[in-house]
């Protein structure tokens, strides 16, 4: 089974973040690291090929220090990488976003099963496994919790707030999955120098026949137009308690509209 897997190299939600001048978010001021919601999807896809025949690719569009997110997925057992850089990228929103992930898995080839992060923890959005879906012309299965691979087919588990849902799908498909479906292996020692071995390509937009002005920030649908840092935290107000304690917290609710 030939499995590609879309991973991002995102801003360390540990780290101070940022928006530089022109509104975008800051990737190069920031240390960064491979989305933690992707390495649930490359996880899942190393457990199916490791239980029959299968092929694990990883896929990533970014600047030169993106390729430490495919780094890391080979780190953990993935069989190669490809690596999308171009400048002109820089700025793109979702819908450009998905147009480069879908050429490049065309390039790729024709898998069997395409895997996703239920959403970027940057980005937060979760419309590019749909939008990246339809650019290839595949049923989506989203939000799995749990995925079975049977046959020519693929059936999840979609657990909601009031309901679960089984839902089933014909091969090839896409499918984005939860972080409750499994539990992301750290990389070994053997897998670390192995994943000096494996190939990683890297393309431009010209190898995949997109036109820079379908991408960009002066191509995207949208725009920031200003941003504001967050103001510091003010200290709290201490009150005494003389007998009226209750009173007052009460008072200070309803004036937040808390209650």
């Amino acid at each position: 089974m030939n499995i590609v897997v879309c991973v991002k190299y995102v801003p360390d939600a540990q780290s101070e973040r940022a928006f530089t001048e022109d509104n975008t978010t800051d990737r190069e001021g920031v240390d960064g690291l491979l989305s933690e919601l992707d390495e649930y999807a490359i996880e899942e896809a190393l457990k199916i090929a490791e239980a029959g025949e299968g092929e694990v690719t990883v896929l990533t569009v970014g600047p030169d220090d993106a390729a430490e997110a495919v780094k890391k997925a080979l780190q953990m057992g993935a069989d190669k990488g490809v690596h999308i850089l171009d400048e002109a990228i820089a700025g793109s929103d979702a819908p450009a976003t998905s147009l480069v992930l879908a050429e490049a898995i065309k390039k790729i080839g024709s898998p069997d099963l395409v895997l996703t992060g239920m959403a970027s923890t940057d980005g937060t959005m979760s419309v590019v496994p749909a939008m990246l879906a339809e650019r290839l012309g595949l049923p989506q299965v989203t939000f799995a919790s749990e995925l079975t691979v049977e046959g020519e087919g693929v059936k999840i588990r979609r657990d909601g707030d009031s309901s679960t849902e089984t839902i089933e799908s014909s091969l090839p498909a896409l499918v984005s999955v939860t972080d409750q479906i499994n539990e992301p292996r750290y990389p070994s020692f053997k897998g670390i120098m192995a994943a000096k071995k494996k190939p990683v390509e890297t393309w431009g937009l010209s190898d995949l026949g997109v036109d820079a002005g379908q991408v960009g920030q002066a191509n995207a649908w949208t725009a920031v137009l200003e941003t504001t840092k967050r103001p510091p935290r003010e200290q709290g107000e201490v009150v005494a308690d003389e007998g009226d304690g209750g009173t007052k917290l009460a008072e200070f609710l309803a004036a937040q509209k808390f209650v």
